[in-house]
């Protein structure tokens, strides 16, 4: 079945993220909690949702009072291609999803020339989870310091609701950019699949924000969550309840926009003039019709220029 979702209308560049020091709270000690893998969590029996959290309208804590509240389904079938192959061009701009939360996030960045400003080669991070300042710089052994994290993990949606989704609407989420953050990379690999209950970012000034955004993507998608998770939000909200949504998100189901313009999976081009001709240039490693004869340079785009 098809799950609504926010349109996924872009511009070229999206708009940079602006961070606001929020009030730092004591929540499970200020440290990081080791995320639960998927694997070992079992399947619960739906429970009675909690009594709605006050909180002003248009605010966190109030859109918190929506979200169903249920048991975690078993991660059983979990593929992450099953929310697309890597990441897409769902906005057809020419740049992939990662470059473009990149472009968003980083300040000072520079680009790899013929790429149309599209490919990020470096640039700083401010990164929101640790409050460090990160370098950025593309390449191998480098390029992960960074990463962008799913702020609602694929496998979670998973086990709250994504497994009834259509292929679309799974690569729409997973190319959301208002469930995209660029954070420090170690950090993301030690959230791993977790939720506000098993994983809360170190930076306490940043939880606020962080919450904020989860809820506002379970709002949108209508990703439900358990009954200790809505109680991790309470507790975060409870100390900024006037902590807004994210500009962008909405604070109920909107109605379903029409289908994210996917490429085609059966493209197939026989030199670079076909693919520039199908408007597909420049094409990428996982995009339908890539061949390694058209990356010259080993980057995984071809057809640059």
């Amino acid at each position: 079945m098809s799950v609504p979702a926010r349109p996924l209308v872009r511009t070229r560049r999206l708009a940079r993220a602006t961070v606001a020091p929020l009030l730092a709270l004591a929540l499970l000690g200020g440290c990081a909690v080791e995320a639960t893998s998927g694997d070992e969590t079992s399947a619960e029996a739906p429970v009675e949702a909690a009594a709605p959290s006050d909180g002003p309208p248009g605010t966190a804590l109030a859109a918190l009072a929506e979200l169903a509240v249920k048991g975690r389904a078993p991660r059983t079938g979990y593929d992450r291609d099953l929310f697309g192959n890597g990441w897409v061009d769902t906005d057809r701009n020419g740049c992939d999803t990662r470059n473009d939360v990149l472009a968003r996030d980083l300040t000072g960045e520079t680009f790899k020339p013929g790429t149309r400003d599209c490919v990020v080669l470096t640039g700083s991070l401010a990164d929101p989870y640790s409050g460090r300042t990160i370098a950025f710089q593309r390449g191998e052994g480098t390029s992960e310091a960074v990463q962008i994290d799913h702020v609602v993990a694929l496998s979670d949606a998973w086990q709250k609701g994504a497994q009834q989704w259509d292929a679309d609407a799974r690569a729409r989420f997973a190319n959301d950019p208002l469930n995209l953050l660029a954070v420090d990379g170690p950090l993301n690999m030690q959230k791993s699949d977790g939720d506000a209950a098993t994983w809360l970012p170190p930076a306490t000034s940043f939880r606020c924000t962080y919450v904020a955004r989860q809820v506002a993507v379970k709002v949108g998608y209508g990703v439900w969550v358990t009954q200790a998770e809505k109680d991790a939000m309470a507790t975060v909200l409870s100390a900024c309840p006037d902590e807004p949504l994210p500009a962008g998100a909405v604070a109920a189901v909107p109605p379903a926009p029409a289908p994210a313009v996917l490429p085609d999976a059966s493209a197939s081009y026989a030199n670079c003039a076909e693919v520039k001709a199908a408007g597909a240039a420049p094409i990428r490693v996982g995009d339908p019709g890539f061949s390694p004869s058209f990356d010259g340079d080993g980057d995984g785009v071809g057809c640059e220029s």
